[in-house]
């Protein structure tokens, strides 16, 4: 059993009441919020969307500060898919290579703004990197590798996502690494 604290802009869209779920109304950008979500935690988890703007890479800097305030050592993220390795160009993440199918590459490089932020940190971080990502069902099976899209990778759902994230909590396997999530 695990008590789960949210910070979320609009605590109306969450459909959900549970007595260990604690939410608390905030922005991501305002460093009292992200210090008032962190009390009393040991883990953090950031789903945090793109959105259009670059919040994900602002936000970043301050959940760290707020986390090594706090003593918290283990942050586990939702990436892209993109910012996995390419396996045509090696030295080239996946949206910089032709293997990228992105009109648009913006939300991508948000996401790398953040991996390039928790590499320099001292936290012992996971991005779980999801391909194309439907709200589908769960199933239960799916591929995951380190560093790399599974090969043939096409879609993976959000409940999938969830799971293996999730799962990240209780071990250390992928620590400090992008880990690709495919069917």
């Amino acid at each position: 059993r695990h008590n789960v604290t949210v910070l979320v802009r609009t605590p109306e869209k969450i459909q959900l009441n549970n007595e260990n779920l604690t939410i608390i109304r905030g922005n991501v950008l305002n460093n009292e919020d992200i210090v008032r979500a962190m009390h009393g935690i040991d883990i953090v988890i950031s789903a945090l969307n793109t959105d259009g703007t670059t919040t994900l890479s602002e936000s970043m800097p301050l959940i760290i500060e707020a986390m090594e305030n706090e003593g918290l050592k283990r942050i586990i993220t939702i990436g892209t898919a993109g910012i996995l390795q390419s396996r045509t160009m090696p030295n080239s993440l996946r949206y910089q290579s032709s293997k990228s199918k992105r009109k648009s590459t913006r939300a991508a490089k948000e996401h790398h703004k953040v991996y390039d932020i928790l590499k320099q940190s001292t936290l012992e971080w996971t991005i779980v990197c999801p391909t194309y990502l439907p709200d589908g069902e769960r199933i239960g099976k799916y591929r995951i590798e380190r560093s790399f899209l599974p090969e043939d990778g096409v879609e993976i759902s959000v409940p999938d996502t969830a799971e293996f994230t999730f799962s990240q909590i209780k071990t250390s396997d992928y620590i400090k690494s992008r880990v690709g999530i495919a069917y």
